[in-house]
C-alpha cells in the first residue's frame, strides 16, 4: 500500500486556485508534522509548508497569504489550498513528513499555472 497519495493538480490561469489533497496509509500520520513540497523544472525540491500534530504551520515566504495548509487527522489527509497562483509555482508537488522520510516519496501531482 502506498503510503501517501497526492491529488488535485492541474492546469490554471494566473491568479487561480488550486486545492490537493494527500492521502496517508499507515498510523504515521497523526504522529507526524506533514509538508507540502514541490520541485520544478531543473531546480531542487522545496519544502513549501508544515503543519504540525496540533495544528501549527509555517511557509515559505514566497506562498506566505496564498497558500494555506490544513490537515484533517480523522481522514489522514493533508490539503494545500493555493490562491493567487503565479507561474512560478509551477511544479510537482509532493507530500511527506517534514523532515521527509526517503521511503514515503509518491508520485506528486502536477500543478501548472499559465495562461
Amino acid at each position: 500500500q502506498v503510503p501517501l497519495v497526492e491529488s488535485g493538480g492541474g492546469l490554471v490561469q494566473p491568479g487561480g486556485s488550486l486545492r490537493l489533497s494527500c492521502a496517508a496509509s499507515g498510523n504515521f500520520f497523526r504522529f507526524s508534522a506533514m509538508g507540502w513540497y514541490r520541485q520544478a523544472p531543473g531546480k531542487q525540491r522545496e519544502l513549501v509548508a508544515t503543519i504540525y500534530r496540533f495544528g501549527a504551520t509555517r511557509y515559505i515566504d514566497s506562498v506566505k497569504g496564498r497558500f494555506t495548509i490544513s490537515r484533517d487527522n480523522t481522514k489522514n489527509t493533508v490539503y494545500l489550498q493555493m490562491d493567487s497562483l503565479k507561474p512560478e509555482d509551477t511544479a510537482v508537488y509532493y507530500c511527506n513528513q517534514d523532515p521527509a522520510s526517503p521511503t514515503y516519496w509518491g508520485q506528486g501531482t502536477q500543478v501548472t499555472v499559465s495562461s
